[in-house]
């Protein structure tokens, strides 16, 4: 049995990885999907939990037995494999903070008429503040855990407003009426891509849980993260799906404060401020944490001082933003790159787990392999398949 310390380190992980995911393109991407694929998006949604289960099981299990983060595998199995992956993870997990930034601002003027760029640096200065305390991660377990909370029960009263056909909309889940497979590598991305992938397994080794015997612990807390991100992305997905079959017009500029607005009337742009908001925030946090989990273990000088590095972090995205804007290009850039790097990281993952001198005498799931085998088959053909 966990222990309360434990199963707080458990919960709080689950949440960094889950709201990590649930950033300004999240929302965005769930209400236009649905305006294209209307009920059928709901397979999606299935398709897209069952590959992240598949790679997160994989991805917790090898790094929290092996007690070491993803790097530092990396550069035992092959001296050098490490850096190119940290590089990557930095690079893209930068790029989107910058939009991650971009959202809270915004969020914050849809709630308080305050300036984007100035909302945006407020907001950048309350992540950095987490990171002020001398319990940096427990500030951070306790801001994701009750940011995401928030997101799930506002997000289920604009589902509840906009009064979706929740049995047909179950029905098409199941069964769907068209597919789209861009939607289903984007979701994924979304959801595990870039440095979400190792959000929540590098926390619990930063919390002390590694070794086998924290496995029954660990794939609780992976499952739960993504049902976290499911349970958001599916109401997110009602909620529009109610909007767009009542034949409401919807903004392309701003689709997700059109489906706001359209189900919760005035306050609903409020709420929408509010939700991508802590969406963005909790991204801004769980972006800089990872990125900067990649590189610490490279010296002791970065080990000491990660606290201090990832406000920089921070501090540098934001102040991209504020000078020139969101750079579009970089962030499409970063996106075809972040396609790739899921199926990259776990297949160095899945080749570490079998190696005696980095596991032990561990012997990973042959099922899980296979999954794990099958995922980076499956993203690495539709990543080049589109991009």
């Amino acid at each position: 049995m966990a222990s309360s310390k434990s199963s707080k380190a458990l919960l709080g992980a689950a949440f960094l990885m889950a709201t990590s995911a649930v950033g300004p393109g999240f929302l965005t991407q769930t209400t236009v999907f649905t305006q294209q694929l209307a009920t059928s998006f709901g397979f999606i949604i299935l398709l897209t939990v069952i590959i992240d289960l598949c790679a997160q099981f994989n991805i917790w299990q090898i790094i929290t037995v092996s007690g070491k983060r993803a790097q530092e595998l990396a550069n035992a199995l092959f001296p050098g494999l490490g850096f190119l992956l940290a590089f990557l993870i930095v690079l893209g997990g930068f790029a989107f903070n910058i939009g991650n930034v971009a959202g809270a601002g915004l969020g914050l003027e849809a709630m308080t008429g305050l300036n984007v760029k100035a909302g945006a640096v407020l907001s950048a200065c309350m992540a950095i503040g987490i990171f002020l305390f001398k319990e940096a991660g427990k500030a951070m377990d306790i801001f994701s855990r009750v940011l995401g909370t928030l997101m799930i029960v506002l997000i289920l009263y604009v589902a509840f407003t906009s009064h979706p056909p929740l049995i047909t909309a179950l029905h098409h889940t199941i069964l769907p009426e068209k597919f789209d497979a861009m939607a289903a590598v984007t979701l994924v991305g979304g959801t595990v891509g870039g440095y979400i992938s190792f959000a929540g397994a590098h926390r619990l080794l930063d919390s002390g849980i590694s070794g086998e015997a924290s496995l029954p612990e660990v794939n609780r807390s992976a499952a739960t993260g993504i049902l976290i991100t499911t349970v958001i992305r599916y109401l997110l997905f009602l909620a529009s799906l109610g909007v767009v079959m009542s034949g409401a017009t919807i903004n392309p500029a701003n689709p997700t404060a059109s489906i706001f607005e359209q189900a919760a009337g005035s306050a609903g742009r409020q709420i929408f401020g509010l939700v991508i908001w802590s969406a963005a925030v909790t991204s801004v946090v769980g972006a800089a944490y990872t990125s900067i989990s990649f590189v610490r273990s490279f010296h002791p000088f970065l080990e000491k001082h990660h606290a201090a590095l990832t406000i920089v972090f921070i501090a540098t995205s934001t102040a991209v933003f504020t000078i020139i804007g969101k750079p579009v290009k970089v962030l499409v850039f970063v996106g075809t790159l972040n396609g790739f790097v899921l199926p990259i990281a776990l297949a160095i993952l899945l080749i570490a787990s079998g190696k005696s001198r980095l596991m032990g005498t561990y012997k990973h799931s042959r099922a899980l392999l296979v999954m794990g085998w099958l995922v980076v088959a499956a993203m690495t053909a539709l990543a080049i398949g589109i991009y």
